[in-house]
């Protein structure tokens, strides 16, 4: 029996994808996504389905109508008792344990269901406000090895699907351009490399919705081939590998896709959902099926943007011209930028004097998903940058003072670092992950540390080789380890002096190992730094309470003699008066005479101050503390 894909039927039945993967839902038919492929009997079925729905919708709103006009006719006839429980009411509602009439619920519950269903009533309006928006062309970068054809596949896509230009043939590169296709515009950022991709994201921006990883048919994976896909998978955006060169006659596709199982990439042919495309940069065979990958992955995520919104977007590149002076390429992800705007980026901001699209033609205005060469700073901003608007230059100054001083404050929030509690245990009952960069000098080598490392996991913090090469460190991967706050482990290879300069500048944890132990160790010890420390109550010391001096500011102080142990600043205190606990809290001073102290040991008189008034002579107090305890 034939088989057809998912995607080409829903554009037959003239439904959208996700519907379509909805209803297979519904049946419990298993895929991987929209390309896969399903029977000619369950085509038959969804047909039915969708015809019978459309049929069952118009009984159904006749229906409606009858039940409705009968509902209204019967409450007129009869009037009937009120028992829901009105938003009002339940905010007014005592909480007591009583349950509420006729609802077999208390009035705490009911106050707590309230508030979760006003909660979802808001996700879903902001679903419905989002739903309103027009969709946005998905915007596209292409990442591999060297020599797999990155530069050449961008080539034939825009010759191939980028309208004529302008007299004399001769288009300004502006960092992206837009192709047309069957399916719509899509957008792709014409600087192929994943180190461009991740300095992108470095300065906080996420331009690319879609990456395409280019691997040649011939040479299947290579080490920058795993790299870029590192970067993709940190990035968390969807990939599409393009198995390019399938013209020659030495290519083995299927040698790609059994290659790429080995690093957890399993293709849709294998049962997988790693989508890969056969093409040629050189024929321009399967360029076409690439391009409808690239919608269909587009329609699913869902890509909407608000044209009228408030502007947003991020700088591709800029370079200095020597006639035109600084020409910056921004993509526009919100709103509309137009001639004339004044922009900030960073501590500097200019004014929009000239706006250049992809094909070299002068616009005055570009919206969400559009490429634009602009004229108007007067310092070259950096790639990644953010590019905020402002309505005049007054706001743009206000602005830009705003970021300076920011600046300063973190600077000074550095010099002098305050952790918080979550800073230095992060949040409860949460799995902590450990990412790693593994480079070693054989591929040997990194198979025996991914082994060994494999053991370690526990269910408290796993472990996420990111990326694992042969060779030295690189600058990329110092990169990647900025991202996504990973930890770089060499085994017998020694980085360059520029990725440790890098490593040092970007405060990345780049550590070599000649003993394959030490660099266990190492692991151990991140692992041991992720875990919840589990700490246990520890006994200090007793003191009786002799006679209570009255103080005008700190309150009552117990004049105190330490009979066991010790007593420290900051412990907890438990005061006992004869078999019952009267105070549990802190000891907020202690003093010997009159000089403020941290601790006292037993056999010694005190004062203890526990910012408590009430404490009376021949009362007990216990100190204790909290200890970490060895795990």
């Amino acid at each position: 029996m034939s088989k057809v894909r998912i995607y080409t039927i829903a554009k037959e039945l003239g439904i959208d994808n996700a519907e379509m993967l909805s209803i297979l839902d519904d049946l419990g038919v298993s895929y991987k996504s929209v390309s896969s492929t399903i029977e000619e009997d369950t085509v038959e079925l969804i047909k039915g389905i969708i015809a019978e729905g459309g049929s069952r919708a118009a009984q159904s709103g006749a229906g409606a109508s009858t039940e409705a006009e009968a509902a209204q006719t019967s409450q007129t006839q009869t009037p009937q008792p009120q028992t829901q429980v009105q938003p009002e009411q339940v905010a007014q509602a005592p909480a007591t344990a009583a349950p509420a009439a006729d609802s077999g619920m208390t009035a705490e519950e009911l106050a707590e269901l309230a508030a979760l269903e006003a909660e979802e009533a808001a996700e879903q309006a902001a679903t419905a406000a989002r739903a309103e928006l027009p969709h946005r062309a998905p915007v596209v970068t292409i990442m591999g090895h060297v020599d797999h054809g990155k530069t050449s596949l961008l080539d034939y896509i825009r010759s191939s699907k980028v309208a004529a230009k302008e007299a004399g043939g001769i288009t300004q590169h502006v960092g992206a351009f837009e192709a047309q296709t069957s399916r719509g515009k899509v957008v792709f950022i014409d600087t192929p490399g994943h180190e461009a991709f991740t300095t992108i994201r470095a300065r906080g921006a996420n331009v690319a919705d879609i990456a395409i990883i280019v691997i040649a048919a011939d040479d299947s994976l290579m080490p920058q081939t795993r790299e870029a896909i590192a970067h993709a998978q940190a990035a968390g955006v969807p990939m599409l590998v393009a198995i390019n060169k399938v013209d020659l006659p030495q290519a083995d596709p299927e040698r790609v896709k059994a290659d790429l199982t080995t690093i957890n990439l399993v293709p849709e042919d294998y049962g997988g959902d790693v989508i890969t495309v056969p093409v040629s940069a050189r024929t321009g065979e399967g360029v076409e099926d690439l391009l409808e990958y690239i919608s269909l992955t587009a329609e699913l995520e869902d890509l909407r943007a608000d044209p009228k919104g408030k502007f947003g977007g991020v700088i591709i590149e800029s370079r200095v011209d020597k006639q035109a002076g600084v020409l910056a390429t921004v993509m526009v992800q919100e709103g509309t930028l137009k001639v004339g705007d004044f922009l900030v980026v960073g501590e500097n901001y200019g004014k929009v004097k000239a706006m250049t699209d992809s094909a070299g033609k002068r616009i005055k205005d570009a919206g969400p998903s559009t490429p634009v060469q602009i004229l108007g700073f007067s310092e070259a901003p950096s790639s990644g940058e953010l590019v905020a608007s402002a309505s005049n230059e007054h706001e743009a100054r206000e602005l830009v003072a705003q970021r300076q001083e920011q600046r300063r404050d973190e600077e000074e929030a550095r010099k002098k670092p305050r952790l918080s509690l979550d800073d230095i245990l992060g949040p409860l009952s949460e799995a902590h992950t450990v990412n790693l960069i593994l480079r070693a000098d054989t591929q040997g080598s990194l198979e025996a540390i991914q082994g060994i490392l494999a053991k370690k996991e526990t269910d408290d913090v796993k472990l996420n080789v990111m990326l694992a090469g042969i060779g030295a460190p690189t600058e990329g991967d110092v990169l990647l380890a900025s991202t996504a706050d990973a930890t770089i482990l060499c085994f017998s290879v020694v980085p360059s002096g520029a990725v440790k300069k890098a490593a040092e500048n970007k405060e990345i944890d780049l550590k070599s190992y000649r003993i394959i132990y030490e660099m266990i160790d190492e692991v151990d010890r991140l692992i041991k730094g992720n875990l919840e420390p589990v700490y246990e109550e520890q006994y200090l010391g007793r003191a009786e309470v002799r006679m209570v001096i009255r103080h005008p500011k700190t309150g009552n102080i117990a004049g105190s003699y330490v009979t066991d142990g010790l007593f420290k600043r900051g412990a907890k205190a438990r005061v006992t008066r004869g078999k019952e606990v009267v105070f549990e809290g802190t000891v907020a001073g202690l003093k010997r005479f009159k000089d403020d102290v941290r601790e006292v040991r037993q056999g010694l008189e005190c004062g203890i101050n526990l910012d408590w008034d009430e404490v009376q002579e021949g009362d007990v107090i216990e100190a204790s503390e909290m200890v970490e305890v060895e795990q």
